[in-house]
């Protein structure tokens, strides 16, 4: 899991859009996905529920959301 995984994790959970948050994070959608599914895979859960267009998360994905939101803040604190 690479650190960056983290905040496309959070923006992706955000704006509910892969095109929306590629074009804010500044990468290109199929590294956004890649990065995504990858993320997945390592956490052997979905995190997203694919409703057309949509990423909405699903419990796995709320959860991994505060343990994300927990982590990315004590990181601050260091």
């Amino acid at each position: 899991m690479e650190w960056h995984h983290f905040e496309y994790f959070k923006q992706l959970a955000k704006l509910e859009n892969m095109s929306e948050t590629a074009k804010i994070l500044n990468v290109s959608q199929s590294a956004l996905s890649r990065a995504i599914k990858n993320l997945e895979k390592e956490l052997g859960v979905p995190l997203f529920n694919r409703i057309g267009r949509k990423l909405k998360l699903n419990q796995y994905g709320i959860d991994f959301l505060h343990t994300t939101n927990n982590i990315v803040g004590e990181m601050g604190n260091i």
